[in-house]
């Protein structure tokens, strides 16, 4: 069992890293429901965990389970187990997951793909502590703090009817939003330093020697889609190749080869527009109540140049006749954009 004086480390020094890591920590020590929202590969688990391992229950269960993983079913059984011949299949008693953690911690990831049935009998828990196993007629009560995760607009869903308003009130006692990545940019080096020293001791190396300039620049400019889970996997992966050799290179798409298997695209390929990697989301109209267009703009600009020079190897040259730019209007937009290498 983790050490409670040494808690499961998160790695971070940006102010909206840190902003998160008190709030994690003022709510830790209470047994109310705790919402965690954040971009896949954010970190939400390893929050969770954090939360468990700083409150009153450390010592107890931590129970984890991911709700889109299973069917309505399963999931049932899974979170409130179920009676001998239950249903077909079910040829013994079986403790849920909320029997288990009884005071202790259950933490539900994805919890926006429940049903309503099922967010229904998860609300009463919360509220009473209340529920049956599935083909049971007895009630059973337990003591458990339920942390949920998701990386959907619950609020959203919930105005669409696709999630529970009086499910969402109870889990928004306290919510805790995690930073993307690319808002984190000063613990990019932070992290990737931590990832490769972790993958040299994990190949049996003795030191990291370093990355390059270039790599460096490059993994300021690129986005970050997967955020802190994408950097671990581009950082391992480099360090394995270059052994124990300065980082030069960076692959941030391992698929990428002139082989690869293409799939038809459903406008059509080769009709000489920008791949969908490069095409910026356009925002939902009908959930704003007003857009600032200068600002959208230039979210535009700076997400289409960041993936354009990453797509082209960071090559300026190239990318600028890939955007139908002149060299030095390429350049111009990158000042403007803060994205020069320094």
């Amino acid at each position: 069992m983790m050490d409670r004086e040494s808690p499961l480390r998160m790695i971070g020094e940006a102010s909206s890293f840190l902003e998160m890591q008190e709030h994690v920590s003022l709510v830790a020590p209470l047994s109310k429901p705790v919402l965690i929202v954040g971009e896949r590969g954010t970190g939400k688990e390893l929050v969770a965990t954090r939360l468990h391992h700083l409150s009153s229950r450390w010592e107890r269960d931590f129970l984890k389970l991911n709700c889109a993983a299973l069917s309505e079913s399963l999931l049932e059984a899974q979170l409130f187990g179920h009676e001998a011949g239950a249903f077909t299949g079910a040829v013994k008693m079986r403790r849920g997951l909320f029997e288990r953690a009884d005071e202790g911690t259950l933490f539900l990831d994805e919890l926006a793909n429940t049903s309503m049935a099922v967010q229904e009998k998860i609300l009463r828990v919360i509220e009473y502590g209340e529920f049956e196993r599935l083909g049971g007629a007895e009630t059973l009560s337990v003591d458990v703090r339920l942390i949920a995760a998701t990386n959907e607009d619950l609020p959203a869903l919930a105005r669409r009817g696709k999630f529970r308003d009086d499910l969402l009130d109870r889990l928004a006692f306290d919510v805790i939003t995690l930073p993307p990545l690319r808002e984190r940019a000063e613990d990019i080096p932070i992290l990737a330093q931590h990832f490769a020293v972790g993958m040299v001791k994990e190949m049996g190396g003795e030191y990291f020697a370093g990355f390059g300039r270039k790599v460096q620049a490059a993994m300021l400019a690129w986005p970050w889609p997967g955020n802190v889970r994408e950097l671990k996997n581009v950082v391992e992966r480099a360090v394995y190749q270059h052994g124990d050799k300065p980082v030069k290179e960076l692959v941030f798409d391992p698929f990428a080869s002139p082989w690869r298997p293409v799939s038809a695209a459903p406008d059509g390929g080769g009709n000489g527009k920008a791949p969908d990697a490069i095409q910026p989301d356009a925002p939902d109209l009908a959930q704003l109540e007003q857009i600032d267009f200068r600002s959208h703009m230039q979210d535009y600009e700076r997400q289409l140049l960041r993936r354009a020079l990453q797509q082209n190897q960071f090559n300026q040259r190239k990318t600028a006749e890939f955007l139908k730019l002149s060299y030095d209007q390429l350049r111009g937009y990158m000042r403007k954009y803060d994205l020069t290498s320094s």
